[in-house]
C-alpha cells in the first residue's frame, strides 16, 4: 500500500483544499472512492486513517480531504485556526470541494483512480453532500451515507434565534473538543434560501434510484437519528439500509484514536461498504 499525505489542490480564486490518497500499492488504476467529512469535522479525524488503509489493502485508491472552509489550513489541518473561513462555509461551497477534487484526482491521478468507477462515502453532513452530489455527477456510481442526515434545512434555527442571527449576521457554536466559539454568518441560510432545490437531500434521495445507495446508520445515534436513514430509504425504496444495532454516531471511534486497529461497529462499517461497491460493481459488468 501507498498513501499520498497533505496533498494540495490549489484553486484559482479559491481557497485551496488538503488531500490525502491511499492506493492498494501496484502498477493499476483502482476504483476510486472519496470520503467526505461532517461538521466541525477534518479528513484526520478519529480512525479516519484506517478506514483508509483498509479500503486500499481491499483494492481501492482511497481519498479523504478537507472542505476548504471547514475551518482548518494547509499548515494546521487537525484544530480550527481560520474560524473566518468556518463562518464563511456553506453547502453551495462543500458541493463545489468535492466536484473539484473529483476532477483533480480524475485529471491528476488517472494512473491511480479509474474515471468510470467512483464511490462518494459521507458521514453525518457529509452525507447529505454525497447524497446531493451522486445525484447531479454521472461519473458517480456509487453513494454511501454513514450516520447521514436527511434534511438540511431543518437544521437552521428558527423562530427568535433566527430573528437574532438575521439581525446580528452571526451565531456561534461551541466546539466540545477545542472549546472554541466558531461563528455561523447570515450567508449561511441566505445561501441555502437561494439554492433550496439543489440542496433540499429528499429530492436528490429519489433520484437515486437508478444508482447504488448504501445507507448505513447505529440505533443509538444521538447526534444524526436513526429515523433521518428511515427518511433516505423511504425516498429511494431500492438503496439498502444496513442497521448497527447499538451503534453511535461515529461507530464506536474517538478523536484521538491511538489504537491500530479499527472499532468493531467502524469496522463492520467499513467491511459491509466494501462488500457493497465490490457486489454492485460486479452485477453492473
Amino acid at each position: 500500500m501507498k498513501s499520498y499525505q497533505n496533498q494540495i489542490l490549489k484553486r484559482e480564486n479559491k481557497k485551496p483544499v488538503l488531500y490525502d490518497i491511499y492506493h492498494p500499492g501496484d502498477e493499476k488504476t483502482a476504483p476510486l472512492v472519496i470520503f467526505c467529512h461532517g461538521y466541525k469535522g477534518f479528513k484526520d479525524w478519529g480512525a479516519w486513517h484506517l478506514v483508509a488503509r483498509a479500503f486500499a489493502l481491499n483494492g481501492f485508491c482511497f481519498v479523504k480531504f478537507n472542505f476548504s472552509h471547514n475551518g482548518g489550513t494547509m499548515e494546521q489541518p487537525i484544530d480550527f485556526p481560520d474560524l473566518e473561513a468556518f463562518g464563511q462555509n456553506n453547502y453551495s461551497k462543500e458541493l463545489e470541494d468535492l466536484k473539484d477534487i473529483t476532477d483533480h484526482i480524475q485529471n491528476t491521478y488517472a494512473n491511480l483512480a479509474h474515471s468510470q468507477n467512483i464511490t462518494v462515502i459521507g458521514h453525518s453532513r457529509g452525507g447529505g453532500i454525497v447524497t446531493l452530489y451522486g445525484a447531479e455527477d454521472t461519473r458517480i456510481t456509487h453513494i454511501v451515507s454513514w450516520a447521514g442526515v436527511s434534511d438540511f434545512k431543518k437544521r437552521f434555527p428558527g423562530g427568535d434565534l433566527f430573528d437574532t442571527w438575521r439581525e446580528k449576521g452571526v451565531s456561534y457554536i461551541i466546539n466540545a473538543r477545542t472549546q472554541q466559539q466558531m461563528p455561523h454568518y447570515f450567508q449561511f441560510w441566505e445561501d441555502f434560501a437561494a439554492n433550496e432545490t439543489r440542496l433540499t437531500i429528499s429530492r436528490a434521495a429519489t433520484e437515486l434510484i437508478h444508482k447504488n445507495h448504501l445507507i448505513v446508520h447505529g440505533t443509538a445515534d444521538t447526534s444524526v437519528t436513526f429515523d433521518e436513514a428511515e427518511n433516505l430509504h423511504r425516498w429511494n425504496p431500492k438503496s439498502e439500509l444496513y442497521i448497527l444495532e447499538g451503534a453511535d454516531h461515529v461507530f464506536g471511534a474517538r478523536h484521538p484514536w491511538d489504537e491500530d486497529t479499527l472499532p468493531p461497529f467502524l469496522k463492520d462499517t467499513v467491511q459491509k461498504t466494501i462488500d457493497f461497491i465490490k457486489q454492485e460493481a460486479s452485477r453492473s459488468k
